[in-house]
């Protein structure tokens, strides 16, 4: 059994990506208010909101489970797409490396948002990250909804 891969969905939205992406390039503490139910909060911990290399510190809860990711994000402009690396927090229990991506593409007057989750895990008995892959579903049709709202 390998203990690298990688689990991925895709499906639209209905705002613009560069609206989706926005938040996430430069408002990201806008994230639990869109969210409230997913994310509890999300600090800096070294740099700002808006720059590539930026630590941040996410609560959240899962299948009804408090958790905390702290990541170094990763932006990438010309392709709308953010990485978010995984330095510690819950999840590092189970995988020695998970990256969580958001990407989005313009289609219409909306997007398509592609979300994958690069990892390698621990042991050989751990699961793939599909419960992780489920929560970031949520969290963008959540902000799709929040962003539509505020048109």
């Amino acid at each position: 059994m390998a203990l690298k891969g990688k689990v991925e969905t895709e499906f639209e939205i209905k705002v613009s990506a560069d609206k989706f992406y926005n938040v996430f390039r430069s408002q990201a503490h806008q994230v639990p208010n869109a969210t409230p139910d997913i994310i509890q909060g999300v600090d800096v911990h070294e740099g700002d909101w808006k720059t590539h290399g930026s630590v941040k510190i996410w609560k959240y809860t899962v299948e009804g489970n408090a958790e905390v990711f702290k990541e170094k994000v990763e932006f990438d402009d010309a392709n709308r797409k953010v990485s978010l690396v995984g330095v510690e927090g819950d999840v590092m229990r189970y995988y020695k490396n998970i990256k969580p991506i958001y990407q989005v593409t313009p289609k219409g007057d909306g997007s398509v948002a592609k979300l994958s989750i690069e990892y390698e895990k621990l042991r050989e008995d751990v699961p793939a990250p599909d419960k992780y892959l489920t929560m970031m579903v949520n969290i963008t049709k959540d902000i799709d909804a929040h962003l539509v709202k505020a048109k």
